[in-house]
């Protein structure tokens, strides 16, 4: 389309773009058949849109921003209950921010850690900083104490960028931090400096190409934390190319258009809620409509509110809303797609056919991996397929792994071996050159990590490959399907938890003598729930153990279950032996020590007898 065209397709629709960026009514109703295009098709326009940054080097996100701010000025780009950007005003806002990074020499590869919860001036922060050459932190909110000391540590930041909701947070953290940046409030009441004044004597103009300094699209732009499999979260680095990958592939796969508004109700400091669902819509020249989290109650009512038609998911998010009583509003709505990951198959269909979702698209990514799949056909519980003209793009595979030790399985010439059609095994992508013989890996700001995801000599000497520490199986007809993560590390409320990090936290707790902590299977839920085995002295108090785990850890973390036991088994090397433990989980009739679990509302623990526990298999008892 010509921009001739696109402006007069602007104009048209103008007052239906200017009802939804007051919030004066909801937008008026379109009830037009959703579109739905082909599984080729939509491969085809993905390629197209990630194969642009090859010819424009210096062509960033904020420049995409730029671009639409300059076509649509006035239509919606991000959309808050508190605050709304149009696209004009995305851009001054991210010139702004460009503006003042490059005031305090960010451009010369500065990092910024940015504390802020959910809303639109989050994507213009890190847009702006990251586009004259500085790096910006995304710091997950939910962290307290030592771990978020952690985060903003290994990031080496000069300065903080923080919410004042965040406040409280961060000062759990300053007594464990190495050093402490220099702090940037929002308003003069805050502990910091006023990141507010500070933006408003810059002038919203774009920054000229002198100014703006050499910066290329493999720059870094992002940190991004990923628990990984063992230990305290790890950054993740992330350069221009993977945020405009990753922005291409998700508008291409979804056939985003500007006529499209997607709910996004996940963490903004996530690799998905934050960079690829948000810019697959800004790279279409469509709106982003960010919610401060999720809540099943108001889902609906948003949804049709903002006229939406994509919204992005977590299996988990699909099952509250299966849970949720029926509403009117869930079946007033325009949505014409739902995208994301872990919508296992048992509760595929009936979330389709309840809330009427045109199309499901499934997905598996990492924010540090190197290859992607997108269920583009709706495969129920599926996470993808690779089409063979593809391949040499996406060089995937799954391996065979020994189950104890979690090494992979090599045959009599060193090499590792395949696993055939139903056979489980790790996910691995051979890590080559920008799409040439597979992506590259940008790792770690930790050497020593980054080099530990990568797996030489896997299908021929010297050849590398990243391991996922996923495990997969690829049924006969080529469709992938996620099945666990490796290791300690689980997955519970859409977060990765690593049990050495819960460990090593709950043994620091008054009355504990040695802990064991794992995930377990809970029905009717995604994922698996953090359970700990401990060993108590005398005064062990579960009122102390609430209030140092409060202190120390984010709720997704907390253990919901406790199994108290005399002694713990070790193997010859003095590690934890836990299989059992997982076996038997919280089943008191297979269970003779004292189990508990934790009430989500107040955080107190309670006894396990047969009756709770039938209660909470039945759901009628939330974790």
């Amino acid at each position: 389309m010509k921009p001739a065209e696109q402006s007069s397709c602007f104009d048209n629709e103008a007052s239906r773009i200017e009802r939804v960026r007051a919030h004066a009514e909801p937008a008026m109703r379109v009830d037009a058949p959703p579109r739905r295009r082909s599984a080729a098709k939509s491969w085809l326009k993905a390629i197209a849109l990630t194969a642009r940054p090859e010819t424009q080097p210096h062509h960033l996100f904020a420049d995409i921003v730029q671009d639409w701010a300059r076509l649509q000025p006035d239509r919606p780009a991000l959309l808050g209950h508190g605050q709304s950007f149009t696209y004009r005003e995305l851009a001054d806002r991210i010139n702004r921010y460009a503006h003042w990074a490059r005031g305090l020499g960010l451009h010369a590869g500065g990092t910024v850690c940015l504390l802020m919860p959910n809303r639109p001036d989050y994507l213009a922060c890190w847009l702006g900083i990251s586009s004259v050459g500085g790096t910006v932190a995304l710091i997950n909110t939910r962290l307290v104490g030592p771990s978020l000391a952690h985060c903003i540590d290994v990031a080496h930041a000069d300065h903080l960028i923080l919410a004042p909701e965040c406040a409280d947070a961060f000062d759990s953290a300053r007594p464990h931090l190495h050093g402490v940046p220099k702090c940037w409030t929002f308003g003069a009441g805050g502990s910091g400096h006023d990141l507010d004044a500070a933006l408003a004597a810059f002038e919203p103009r774009p920054l000229p190409p002198a100014e703006r300094g050499d910066v290329t699209i493999d720059q870094r732009a992002l940190l991004i934390y990923t628990s990984g499999t063992t230990g305290l979260p790890k950054a993740a680095n992330v350069s221009h190319r993977r945020v405009l990958a990753w922005g291409g592939w998700f508008a291409g796969l979804t056939d985003a258009s500007i006529d499209d508004r997607l709910y996004d109700c996940l963490p903004l400091h996530h690799s998905v809620g934050g960079v690829a669902a948000p810019c697959s819509m800004l790279f279409a020249g469509g709106s982003v409509v960010i919610a401060e989290k999720f809540s099943a109650g108001r889902f609906w009512d948003d949804v049709e509110r903002f006229d939406c038609t994509v919204f992005q998911y977590i299996g988990e998010l699909c099952r509250y809303l299966l849970k949720a009583p029926a509403s009117q509003q869930e079946a007033r709505h325009r949505l014409r797609l739902a995208v994301g990951n872990g919508l296992r198959g048992d509760i595929w269909e009936t979330f389709a056919g309840r809330f009427a979702i045109p199309q499901i698209i499934e997905f598996y990514a990492a924010t540090e991996g190197n290859f992607s799949l997108f269920n583009v056909d709706g495969k129920p519980g599926a996470v993808g397929r690779i089409p063979p003209v593809l391949a040499h793009r996406f060089p995937a595979a799954i391996i065979k792994v020994d189950a104890d030790s979690g090494s992979p399985v090599r045959n009599t010439d060193g090499l590792c071996i395949a696993c055939a059609p139903g056979e489980t095994g790790e996910a691995v992508g051979r890590i080559g050159g920008a799409g040439r013989d597979g992506w590259g890996f940008e790792g770690y700001t930790d050497p020593a990590e980054t080099a530990r995801k990568i797996l030489r000599d896997v299908f021929a000497a010297g050849d590398a490959w990243l391991r996922t520490g996923d495990l997969m199986m690829r049924d006969e007809h080529g469709y992938l399907h996620f099945i666990d993560r490796m290791g300690d590390t689980f997955r519970w409320k859409g977060e990765n938890v690593a049990t050495s990090e819960v460990n090593d936290t709950i043994t620091d707790c008054p009355g504990i003598l040695d802990a064991s902590t794992y995930g377990v299977e809970v029905s009717g839920t995604d994922g698996r729930a953090g359970m700990v085995a401990l060993v108590v002295k005398p005064d062990f108090d579960f009122g102390v153990f609430r209030e140092h785990l409060s202190r120390r850890l984010p709720p997704y973390a907390i253990p919901a279950f406790v199994r108290l036991c005399p002694s713990l088994e070790m193997t010859d090397t003095f590690r934890k032996k836990k299989q059992r433990l997982i076996r038997e989980a919280f089943d008191p009739s297979v269970v003779d020590d004292p189990l508990f679990f934790r009430d989500a509302a107040t955080g107190d623990y309670h006894s396990i007898d047969p009756s709770v526990f039938t209660r909470i298999i039945e759901g009628a008892i939330r974790l």
